[in-house]
């Protein structure tokens, strides 16, 4: 077998990808196991002829398929599949140790019916595991038979070893190991209940290949697995072993469809947190790029919510892609989109009031009418939600408006609130001139309305001017060349996008193929209102429309404790339908959630820079991969000067412009704050009654019902987002009494802080009881 084919002197390049499994196998080894592997598969893709990088024949895998051993360095060695005459390998396993040899020679390595990808077992340690726990009671997968188990994606030689699993000990165990991913779905799915229908529709076909089969084409599997597991870039390559960076690029093969597909419109993907709706964002985005011929330096949008999430998206785009990419992708929250169109017009402005600001205003208008029934959040809402978004100009438009989804109110209320805005409207007009940014946004759709409008009727005319031909359009008289802003719109969390977003995005992109793509989550809405996407010209049928289930940022228990907050509501689908959770799982376990329960603010700030500090120093876990939540902006500076004066941690703040900075610090913010962003371990802090949800709605319990449910499920909705946060470890803290969110025994169950800054010496680490 000669793999190194080529004339002396030639530099002969290698496709290599490392696999998902060999992605796991190096989380668990030292960072500089990880380093040497990453250095092996650059040379190795650089020139295979290397004599450095010589590949040990292990045993033929099948015709023109060999398994080979490589060493990149003395502590480790991998385990790689060479195909297509040494054009393409694989790397499958990764082991360290005086034993690596012995424990890659004995994995099983065999293509999946199923997805038609290469697929890696340690049968001999899954033997070993089981046999050692082995029970007496029947086998958890005895209702299904082998067949069974292989049609859903269950690997063919792990299946003597499930038979003797009869016990959910025995099944953790396994797990631990590092099983093919689909097989470890499929499993996990039917363990916790999931019917095989279910199984088979939300798992296995998403992992379907795209035609037949053939158990003896490994060459044909090597490249299957190149198309879906999105393992050949250099920002994923660049992350190997660092799991975390790693995690949040990688494209599930679930998702793989939805970044690369070509749809007739627009497209929409939903699905909770974790499910990988930024990233197929992402990929989206570099895939329509790569599609563009040269020309405008930024002819697709990536937009989002506020400046912080704008960029966070363009670091992780550069990442992905680098400055390269960049340079063709315009990010920008839909605020500062709307406030450039509109100063691009020439018109005057005024000075955009921030959120405090506009509420100070309204409290203003209260006091000036007298009209004090109705709260400054209840009037910004019913502004930008109701009259803004149906743009209501007239008192008989807004009488005759529907109000769907907000709370009732009288004809007469009405009128008052009529009075109330136009009395806003009068006092931003004044002297000096202000805006808000709802203001602006509404403005921007109709200006990038008018400005499609003349596109279209300059095409119009150009086409009948040139018998036929849609020629580049151009106003005439004026010499000035008009075109679509952009030529795709991508979009991210989606859900708290107003009205007025809408149509100014729908304005900047010609209707037609892949115009507009879509990311977002109803359960995760905690600035806007609903929004038909119909309504503003965006219409998403059938195929075009996908919701993912599939969490691989959360663990399932940390999934679990975040979901029942939110159960029993009812959620739209972006759109006319509505949307749930069903189906909706993790394939990662760890820890149960943690709660902590103090008699006093002092006390639990304390409890929580020791529990950071904790895992600091037990745990190695960098500062900037822990974030302290709290509900306000207060609270979060109480928290900042206790770590840092206290305690001595570092600390940064995220603001509205989040954290520019790459300090090893404990990040401490809003539950607002941290929307879109992803730790190792966060502190869901100060959730105590009357904090989350705060008291100030109970004064509608009684008084306004339809009101008091929409702030409670609001309340619930960020405490979600915020849960979610977290990949490996979720705290909860408060004082006083817990918060009705929590479990109802959660004060009773809770670990005490008084107890953890009571003991002498560091804290322990132990999991506290899971009260979720």
């Amino acid at each position: 077998m000669n793999h190194g084919a080529g004339r002396p002197g030639d530099r002969v390049r290698t496709r290599v990808r490392v696999e998902p499994q060999a992605h796991s196998d190096l989380e668990r080894r030292h960072e500089a196991v990880a380093d040497a592997v990453a250095e092996f598969v650059r040379r190795l893709r650089a020139d295979r002829t290397n004599r450095a990088l010589r590949l040990s024949p292990l045993r033929k895998a099948g015709d023109d398929a060999d398994l080979c051993l490589a060493q990149p360095d003395p502590r480790c060695m991998v385990l790689v599949l060479v195909t297509d005459g040494g054009d393409e390998v694989r790397v499958l396993a990764v082991r360290d140790g005086t034993r690596a040899r012995d424990e890659l020679a004995r994995l099983t390595v065999e293509i999946n019916p199923v997805s038609g990808t290469v697929e890696v077992v340690d049968q001999t340690e899954a033997d070993a595991t089981v046999v050692s726990l082995r029970g007496r009671s029947a086998p958890l997968f005895a209702p299904y038979d082998d067949q069974t188990l292989i049609a859903l994606g269950v690997v063919r030689s792990l299946l003597p070893a499930l038979r003797e699993v009869t016990s959910d000990e025995q099944f953790r165990k396994l797990l631990t190991h590092n099983l093919p991913e689909l097989t470890r779905d499929v499993l996990l799915a039917l363990h916790e209940g999931v019917s095989e229908e279910d199984v088979r529709r939300h798992i296995t076909d998403a992992w379907r290949a795209d035609e037949e089969v053939d158990p003896r084409d490994w060459a044909r599997a090597a490249r299957r697995a190149v198309s879906r597991a999105e393992t050949d870039d250099d920002a994923v390559l660049g992350a190997l072993g660092r799991s975390f960076d790693a995690w949040r690029l990688f494209l599930h093969p679930e998702q793989q469809r939805l970044a690369t597909g070509d749809f007739k419109g627009s497209a929409k993907v939903t699905g909770g947190p974790g499910t990988g709706k930024t990233v197929v964002a992402l990929h989206r985005v570099r895939h329509l790029v790569d599609r563009l011929p040269p020309g405008h330096p930024r002819p697709v949008l990536l937009a989002t919510y506020n400046t912080n999430l704008a960029l966070e998206l363009t670091d992780r785009l550069r990442q992905l892609g680098g400055d390269e990419l960049l340079r063709r992708v315009d990010v920008r929250s839909v605020d500062a989109l709307a406030l450039a169109v509109v100063e691009e017009s020439r018109g005057e402005v005024g000075r955009p009031l921030d959120d405090d600001s506009a509420m100070n205003l309204w409290h203003t208008v209260r006091y000036a009418t007298d009209l004090l029934d109705y709260d400054a959040d209840f009037l910004d809402a019913e502004f930008k939600h109701v009259i803004l978004a149906n743009r209501c100009g007239t008192w008989d438009a807004y009488r005759r408006v529907g109000r769907s989804g907000r709370p009732r109110i009288s004809n007469a209320q009405r009128h008052d609130v009529w009075q109330l805005v136009q009395a806003y409207r009068a006092q931003l007009d004044g002297t000096p001139r202000r805006t808000t940014y709802a203001l602006i946004a509404d403005r921007a759709a109709e200006l990038e309305q008018r400005r499609m409008s003349r596109i279209e009727e300059q095409a119009r005319y150009k086409a009948d001017e040139q018998r036929g031909r849609d020629l580049v359009h151009r106003e005439a008289g004026s010499g000035m060349w008009l075109t679509p802003r952009y030529r795709h719109v991508v979009v991210d969390e989606a859900q708290d996008l107003a009205a007025s977003h809408w149509r100014m995005l729908r304005a900047m992109v010609r209707k037609g193929p892949n115009d507009i793509f879509l990311a977002g989550d109803a359960h995760q809405r905690i600035y806007g209102s609903r929004v038909v996407l119909g309504h503003q010209g965006i219409e998403i049928r059938g195929r075009a429309s996908r919701r993912l289930t599939l969490n691989y940022r959360t663990t399932r228990q940390i999934l679990g404790s975040a979901n029942r907050l939110i159960e029993g509501a009812t959620f739209d689908d972006l759109d006319t339908g509505t949307d749930t959770l069903d189906g909706y799982r993790s394939v990662l376990t760890g820890l149960a959630p943690q709660f902590w329960r103090a008699p006093d603010r002092l006390t639990e700030m304390r409890a929580v820079a020791t529990l950071i500090r904790e895992r600091r120093e037990l745990h190695g876990t960098a500062y900037s991969a822990m974030a302290v939540s709290v509900p306000d902006g207060g609270t979060a500076q109480e928290f900042a000067n206790v770590l840092l004066r206290e305690f001595g941690l570092p600390v940064v703040e995220l603001g509205r412009r989040g954290v520019r900075s790459d300090e090893d610090a404990v990040r401490v913010g809003t539950m607002h704050r941290f929307k879109g962003l992803e730790f190792q371990r966060v502190f869901l802090t100060s959730v105590g009654e009357g904090q989350v949800p705060h008291q100030r709605i109970e004064q509608y319990r009684h008084t306004n019902p339809d009101r008091y449910r929409q702030e409670e499920q609001r309340a619930r909705s960020l405490m979600f987002v915020a849960a979610t946060r977290a990949r490996d470890e979720l705290i909860v803290t408060w004082s006083g009494r817990a918060s009705r969110f929590l479990p109802s025994d959660a004060d009773r169950t809770a670990l005490r802080a008084v107890d953890l800054l009571g003991r002498d010496g560091p804290p322990s680490g132990s999991s506290g009881t899971a009260a979720a």
